[in-house]
């Protein structure tokens, strides 16, 4: 046995994540102890460079929002309106004539670089100059199901690791006490829980689902009425668990499940400060348009993820809504202005307390979902699903702030300069957080997978 087995390691881990986790003598004792122990999601992992940013929060707005109305403006099509064209339904036999619907809601020019931002966002209106919008995605499906799979996971069809485990497996954490991967949602999406699953990575990756709420996390506050021998029984639970799992080494749950009774342990610790907005200022809370005593909103959600990772949570996951009631507007565009009305005022919020905290210095922000809207309607109202061209956005660290990149034709249909896939946008992701994503991979069944698959390029005209 290594002098390193030989010492109390988790109580050399949580005292080393104490002090300057930047410092090189705790980053390779942390990394060292954890080794050790096999406890990689511990372990702060080397980037392949220099990353710009350090943390994600990424956010799914669940139902596929339309670019049309949103960030990609299109005067001739509401010109045009209701003038029949070419058009398609969900498969390609249903082809045929449909009328153009021209946007509802009103567009003007925003900030310094003048970028266009429908009228129902206007407090991202407000920081269009920290917005990356990229209007030229596509994917490869046009289903709910597998496009969100997609948007997460790279696969349309088979799920796989998400970004965010991935993330976890390949740069791990600087805080022990906490999951290197939380997903904020209150209902599920599309897809499930599939969207924040390892898979195939040793299952200490897959996110940790958080349920806004009073409790968000049950039974998180010890019964145990004397913590020292509490704390005694769990190193000899724990003594026992290492000589099982010594004995097995070839299980992944079995480490993975001990793995969980050790992050357990730490939000025990850390979580209930953690999740207290009450700790907040009123000024902070406002502008996430958050009101005392509110833990459920998806402003509080914002909140909490700006909370999270300051306390070194590597990827932030929030998820706006579930497969019902969402962005899905097939009967009515106009249901587009109370889901914008729910997330807009909190994700200018996000972005102005990262900047006023200084952490949109190493956070990079992710807003996206899992497929645009076509620009005509089948009913004069509402739009189909699209999956040829959408946008979703980036901000924060390593951005070009104020741009919009990608380019599609005069009613949004087709994609003429710049196209992204979700590949694409993945790549970028991973390289803005120092990973070459050709170089992420992990072997399964015979094969390297990663997350881009073969396939991305990094986009790198939206990197600053």
């Amino acid at each position: 046995m290594s002098a390193i087995r030989q010492a109390d390691r988790r109580k050399f881990l949580l005292q080393a994540a104490c002090c300057v986790a930047g410092g090189t003598g705790t980053y390779h004792a942390l990394l060292q102890a954890a080794r050790a122990g096999d406890a990689h999601v511990v372990a702060p992992q080397r980037t392949h460079f220099p990353p710009r940013a350090n943390h994600l929060i990424f956010v799914f707005l669940t139902g596929g929002f339309s670019h049309l109305d949103t960030f990609d403006y299109k005067p001739r099509l509401r010109a045009d309106h209701g003038r029949p064209i070419p058009a398609f339904g969900l498969r390609a036999d249903e082809a045929r004539n449909q009328p153009l619907l021209g946007s509802p809601f009103r567009f003007r020019q925003h900030g310094q670089s003048g970028l266009w931002v429908s009228e129902i966002f206007p407090h991202l209106a407000g920081v269009a100059d920290d917005l990356c919008v990229v209007r030229s995605l596509h994917t490869d499906i046009v289903e709910h199901f597998q496009a969100v799979l997609a948007m997460h996971t790279g696969s349309s069809t088979v799920p796989l690791p998400s970004l965010g485990a991935w993330l976890s497996y390949g740069l791990g954490t600087r805080n022990p006490n906490l999951p290197a991967y939380v997903v904020l949602a209150e209902h599920l999406p599309y897809a499930g829980s599939q969207v924040f699953d390892s898979n195939f990575l040793p299952p200490v990756h897959q996110g940790v689902r958080i349920q806004p709420g009073p409790e968000p996390i049950a039974n998180l506050r010890t019964p145990a009425r004397s913590l020292p021998l509490h704390d005694l029984e769990q190193l000899m639970l724990r003594d026992v668990n290492e000589a099982h799992a010594r004995a097995r080494p070839e299980d992944q749950n079995l480490r993975a499940r001990m793995n969980t009774f050790e992050v357990a342990g730490g939000l025990m610790r850390e979580a209930p400060e953690t999740f207290d907005l009450s700790r907040e200022t009123d000024a902070t809370r406002a502008l996430y348009g958050v009101a005392r005593g509110d833990n459920r909103s998806f402003g509080s959600q914002c909140l909490l993820a700006r909370r999270l990772v300051e306390r070194g949570v590597r990827v932030v996951e929030l998820i706006d809504t579930g497969s019902q009631d969402n962005w899905d507007a097939h009967g009515d565009m106009g249901q587009h202005r109370g889901k914008a009305a729910r997330v807009d005022r909190a994700l200018a919020g996000l972005l102005r307390d990262l900047r006023r905290t200084g952490l949109i210095e190493q956070t990079l922000v992710a807003v996206c979902t899992e497929f645009g809207r076509t620009p005509w309607s089948d009913n004069a109202l509402g739009r189909n699903h699209y999956a040829r061209a959408f946008t979703s956005l980036l901000a924060g660290a390593g951005v070009c702030g104020g741009m919009a990149y990608g380019e599609t034709d005069e009613y949004g249909a087709t994609i003429v300069a710049n196209p992204c896939h979700v590949h694409d946008y993945h790549a970028t992701i991973l390289h803005l957080m120092g990973i070459d994503h050709t170089r992420l991979t992990y072997r399964y069944a015979g094969r390297d997978f990663r997350l881009t698959d073969v396939y991305g390029n990094v986009v790198r005209e939206v990197l600053s």
